[in-house]
């Protein structure tokens, strides 16, 4: 049996903040949700992809140092996935470059989907599958959640089936509130929206609840969504409303806003 009850799978990549800030970072939608989990308490284990290369290993002893199962973490040949970040003045980020590396393609084996499927909860990031895994994962029973903003390819973005559906909307509510009904339209059983400095909303289809942000003095915003996707995700697990669990979101991603990466970790120069 695993040792673990939360699982995340899918994208990993070293962010490169680019000058000033001009420092190298572990990240990705995947692996910050899986982190963020790991130091609320939740035991998780990662599923993904990394290159045989120093990148890889440096990912590998993240993920170590910060309590995750590497068990089904595969090495295969070619490049550690990184990421281009510019932060204006504001904290404000813009991916500027992304390189997959071996991220894409990567899928699951035979033995990471038995684990899988013993999980009380498992998250998707950004995964290239044509949404093989989301549909394996809810036909056999297994609570999934996936965020559908970090991949910009619908092929791979069905809803049906997903018990949360998580998205990032501008601030204009009244589109957020669109997106919501676009989501749970589609499948989804609950649907999570961001709307940046507005706030968040979620909606099971009978109503809609809202927060706002905590304020704080922004830093940098780059895994804020995905710290939110981690606190919001530790409240559902634990049967807490909607409302509560948006309000963990917010906690935790106002938290993560304060210092840069999607994690507090160690930085090297780039």
């Amino acid at each position: 049996m695993s040792s673990f009850e939360f699982a995340t799978v899918g994208d990993n990549c070293i962010d490169r903040f680019m000058p000033p800030i001009g420092l190298s970072l572990i990240g990705g939608n995947a692996v910050n949700v899986a982190v963020q989990l790991s130091r609320l308490g939740l035991k998780t284990g990662y599923f993904g992809a990394v290159g045989p290369d120093e990148d890889g290993r440096r990912m590998l002893a993240c993920f170590k140092d910060n309590g995750l199962s590497i068990d089904h973490v595969q090495i295969l040949p070619g490049i550690t996935a990184y990421t281009n970040i510019d932060v204006d003045e504001a904290g404000e980020r813009t991916l500027t470059f992304e390189e997959f590396g071996v991220c894409r393609g990567y899928r699951p084996n035979d033995l990471d989907l038995l684990a899988l499927l013993r999980m009380r909860h498992v998250h998707i990031g950004w995964l290239d599958d044509g949404g093989a895994l989301r549909r394996t994962l809810s036909a056999s029973g297994v609570s999934v959640s996936q965020d559908i903003s970090v991949n910009a390819d619908a092929h791979h973005l069905g809803i049906e089936g997903l018990d949360v559906a998580f998205a990032s909307a501008g601030e204009d509510l009244g589109q957020a509130e669109q997106l919501l009904n676009t989501l749970l339209s589609r499948g989804a059983k609950l649907a999570v929206v961001t709307c940046g400095s507005r706030g968040s909303m979620a909606s099971d289809g009978t109503r809609i609840r809202r927060t706002g942000i905590k304020p704080v003095e922004v830093v940098d915003t780059t895994g804020a969504g995905d710290s939110f996707i981690a606190g919001f995700i530790v409240g559902y697990a634990s049967g807490q409303d909607p409302q509560r669990c948006l309000e963990m979101g917010r906690d935790i991603a106002a938290e993560a806003c304060c210092h840069v990466g999607g994690f507090p970790q160690p930085v090297l120069p780039l």
